[in-house]
């Protein structure tokens, strides 16, 4: 058993990985306004996920609650791919706020270092935050403790 839970781990570590590399390309290309508006939503929904009673099944369906992954990464990726930019930078916010939840306290390496790679992503949209904005500053603060 311990080997078909290693190959589903690492199936879908390459899985997010891929996905990974396709979303930070999008929010590469983003302007500093519209990476300014994904860090609020994303914290948005790192906040909503994380009041969830299973906050890796956030944005799934509820008759599919007993799934090993959910599909809200799937829809948040299908979001990030559309041409209108409110919705992609709604989907980047749920896929980034859903696999984070997925990748955290993995015990599978690769997976861990998916969420590391999240973590930096994270960081970059805190980044592109103005200091001056004490309420976006509390908020990342918050949300961060919330989710640890």
């Amino acid at each position: 058993m311990r080997i078909v839970t290693r190959i589903i781990a690492i199936s879908r570590a390459t899985r997010l990985g891929r996905e990974l590399r396709e979303i930070d390309g999008i929010i590469q290309a983003l302007s500093l306004d519209a990476r300014q508006k994904l860090a609020l939503f994303t914290l948005r929904e790192l906040a909503q996920a994380g009041r969830c009673e299973f906050p890796h099944l956030y944005g799934t369906p509820p008759e599919k609650r007993y799934a090993i992954w959910g599909s809200g990464a799937d829809t948040g990726l299908a979001r990030a791919r559309s041409d209108n930019p409110q919705v992609r930078l709604r989907g980047i916010a749920l896929w980034l706020a859903v696999v984070f939840h997925e990748t955290r306290d993995s015990e599978h390496a690769q997976i861990a270092a998916i969420h590391r790679q999240i973590l930096r992503v994270l960081r970059q949209l805190k980044e592109s935050v103005p200091e001056n904005t004490t309420n976006a500053s509390n908020a990342w603060a918050d949300t961060a403790e919330a989710a640890a």
